[in-house]
């Protein structure tokens, strides 16, 4: 099952993507007198998408398509997922050739992580800026594969670690290279990173969520980044080096998950973005799966002020 937030009436709320379109879940309350959450971090925070995909792969995907009320695709505004998730947690350096983007070793014993701040965050189709920070010089762009936490829990083991989480979607992660790179990032300095990390707009996801299962090999997945409709870098999730496995559960051990938490688990490779350029993530799988696509336009604030 595949679950999206859009913009309807002045509102964002939660629906399943169907073939014509997206199907508020609001709508479906009304149509078969259920009670499921209407919002997207309600939904995940009170457990109910495993129960909600059972109802969808036991004949409710082909009852959906029945049903009036569908927002039919050309009418969909696409929102973010959902807003405020507790923690939005990066994987730095997770291929091999990103790090070699910025002169430095992949890390290998413990991945390299750093958080985002929710105020980060943006949806599909929404602008990303640039800062207008006189410093701020080259802003570069990270499609990545994004982990949606299913609830709270601590210690979880890496043969379980799909127990613990909702679904999967895609991820654009910026950085503000200039800056990491001018002090010093590349002899082994990240305290840079919370600075680079956190400008305004510099973390988009959605459109769309794919629950588990529908992805029965993540280790297939590829990942590309996409500038401007070229694909810059590609690669597979088998060829990171730190796995989604090791990730939930080693991160389980140190600070825990909460539901609705954020996993960006690291990019093929970063590229550069100035005004005018489209930043783009597509995620592939065997059998002919994909993702949704997640398409954002970049803007320089520093040649449009007005847009602070």
């Amino acid at each position: 099952m595949r679950l999206a937030t859009i913009k309807r009436n002045g509102a964002e709320i939660a629906g399943i993507v169907t073939e014509k379109g997206i199907y508020p879940i609001q709508t479906l309350n009304e149509k078969k007198g259920t009670d499921w959450k209407t919002d997207m971090m309600a939904l995940i925070q009170a457990q109910e998408i495993p129960e909600l995909t059972k109802w969808y792969n036991a004949g409710g995907k082909e009852e959906l398509e029945t049903l009036p009320g569908v927002v039919l695709a050309e009418d969909v505004i696409y929102a973010p997922l959902y807003r405020n998730p507790k923690r939005i947690f990066g994987i730095g350096l997770n291929y091999v050739d990103h790090a070699g983007d910025i002169g430095s070793a992949a890390p290998t014993g413990f991945p390299g992580s750093f958080f985002k701040q929710a105020d980060t965050l943006i949806g599909h189709g929404d602008e990303i800026k640039t800062p207008a920070l006189k410093e701020a010089q080259k802003t570069t762009a990270e499609a990545e594969l994004g982990i949606i936490m299913g609830k709270d829990c601590r210690d979880v083991s890496e043969e379980n670690w799909q127990d613990a989480i909702v679904g999967y979607t895609t991820v654009l992660d910026m950085t503000e290279e200039s800056i990491l790179k001018g002090n010093d990032y590349v002899s082994g300095n990240p305290r840079y990173l919370t600075i680079v990390k956190n400008f305004p707009t510099f973390f988009v996801f959605g459109p769309q969520m794919v629950t588990p299962d529908e992805v029965p090999d993540v280790l297939q997945l590829e990942v590309q980044s996409v500038l401007n409709g070229e694909v810059y870098a590609k690669n597979i999730v088998n060829n990171m080096t730190h796995r989604p496995a090791r990730l939930v559960s080693l991160h389980s051990s140190i600070q825990g998950w909460y539901a609705g938490d954020v996993l960006s688990t690291g990019t093929p490779r970063a590229f550069h973005i100035q005004d005018g350029d489209v930043a783009e993530c597509r995620i592939y799988g065997p059998n002919g799966f994909k993702m949704e696509p997640l398409v954002n336009p970049v803007v320089d604030l520093k040649k449009h002020p007005e847009k602070q």
